[in-house]
Parts: C-alpha cells; structure tokens; sequence
C-alpha cells in the first residue's frame, strides 16, 4: 500500500467515525427533547403555540432560558422554580447547551445570560428575537403553578 492510499484510509475512517458520533448527539438531543416536550406537555405547548415552534424547539427554549436563570441564582431560589416546573431536569437536557451554564455563565453580565440563550435558540432553529417572548410565558407558568413569589424570581432571574 502506498503512503498516500494509507493516509487517505486513515482520513476515512476519522471522517466516519466523527460523523457517527455528530448523528448520535443529534439523535440523543432529539430524544433529551421529546422527553422534556412530554415532562412539561402545559409548559411547552404554551411555549410552541407563542413562538411559532415544534415542541422539540420549545423545550430546547424553556431549558435554555431555566439554565440562565439557574446560572443567576442560588440553589435555593432556583429549587422553588424547578419545584413548580415538572420535568425540569428534561427541560434543562433539552437545551442546546445540555443543562450546563457554563457557558452562559461565563459572558456576564444581564445581557450576557440572555445573549447566551439568544445564541441557544439559533441553535433550536429559532430567532434569537423569541427570547423576549418566551420569558414572559415561563414567568407566567411559574407564577400559575409556583405562586407570584416563585414568579418573581424567575422573572428576576431573566431581566
């Protein structure tokens, strides 16, 4: 075998086994939000029929914006969000950042948690101009099941 033929193996089979491992997270996205969209089903219809998404998107959406806010507050303030939001460990799955703040985290700033979940929502196949009407949906929800204090902090956390 010549130099050329063995590097051109090599190359294939890297190229096959990263495209196997793109398809298996994009399946193991897939599912992390089918399972928020059916944990959360009020939540997320709420949320699909206001901005115009599948549910899939709108999960995806909702965990984003609970990662901001998760990233913003204690653990404490955010237990009595994640207490009033059924499936909410599915919800922040189901975010294009996989649960972690992280990286929301590390912009700082108001408009850096929010920019962050902008960015997330590109990444669901929304505009980044659907944050500003998802958070008043999440903060009404949270109001309804958690009570106008919970609401508050969660609409605190997303300002």
């Amino acid at each position: 075998m010549t130099r050329q033929t063995c590097l051109g193996i090599v190359v294939f089979v890297a190229m096959s086994l990263s495209i196997a491992g793109m398809l298996q997270a994009a399946q193991t996205a897939t599912a992390d939000a089918a399972a928020a969209a059916k944990a959360s089903p009020e939540l997320v219809g709420a949320l699909s029929k206001e901005i115009g998404a599948t549910p899939e998107q709108a999960a995806g959406a909702a965990g984003a914006l609970f990662g901001v806010a998760k990233s913003r507050l204690n653990a404490n303030d955010f237990s009595q969000i994640a207490t009033a939001v059924p499936g909410m460990d599915s919800l922040l799955k189901a975010s294009p950042t996989g649960g972690t703040t992280g990286a929301l985290s590390q912009l700082g700033g108001a408009a850096g948690g929010l920019a962050g979940a902008g960015s997330a929502f590109s990444k669901l196949g929304l505009s980044p101009d659907m944050v500003s009407k998802a958070v008043p949906i999440l903060t009404s929800y949270v109001t309804k099941s958690g009570g106008s204090k919970v609401g508050s902090l969660l609409a605190g956390a997303l300002k």
